[in-house]
């Protein structure tokens, strides 16, 4: 297991549109358990393969940090069905410093590899979605950014009550 360097903005990298991966090979799932690491040590809930550097159609996400056991690895994924429409804050370990709000469905039903190289079916619904939607985005090229309105550093609840106490 390593860390990985991650991309940020302005890296051509994350322009491009991912290849798929075929394949489950052991060294994809050692890539796969690299991103794991890189994204648990940046505090992420979820991770692209751009974003590490490897132009590949895959990524890790972790819907629930609450529940860490819950870690999905998806390799040539698909979303198939989308649902509905939530809006909500997003930010990206490729655009740190950053967030803004951005539409995703409600609920989407994804189809993706797993890391024993067997198709696995899922649904997703709230956070859930819109993680498994941002990390998608990235295999074709698509940041948040592209998305968002509202974009701005964040506000956390205790700048804000300093500001209220001043």
């Amino acid at each position: 297991m390593a860390l990985r360097h991650v991309a940020v903005e302005g890296d051509e990298i994350l322009r491009k549109k991912c290849r798929p991966v075929g394949e489950v090979t052991d060294r994809i799932r050692m890539i796969l358990d690299d991103m794991r690491e890189t994204m648990l040590a940046e505090n992420g809930v979820g991770i692209a393969a751009p974003q590490v550097g490897l132009m590949r159609r895959m990524f890790v996400a972790m819907p629930d940090p609450e529940e860490p056991e819950q870690l999905y690895y998806m390799i040539d994924p698909e979303i198939y069905e989308e649902e509905g429409v939530q809006t909500g804050e997003e930010g990206c370990l490729s655009v740190p410093g950053l967030v803004g709000t951005v539409d995703r469905p409600q609920r989407i039903r994804i189809r993706a590899k797993g890391l024993d190289g067997e198709m696995q079916d899922l649904e997703f619904t709230d956070f859930g979605a819109r993680v498994m939607c941002h990390e998608y985005d990235h295999l074709d090229g698509i940041l948040y950014t592209d998305k968002a309105r509202d974009v701005h550093e964040p506000v956390y609840e205790e700048e804000d009550e300093e500001t209220e106490e001043e």
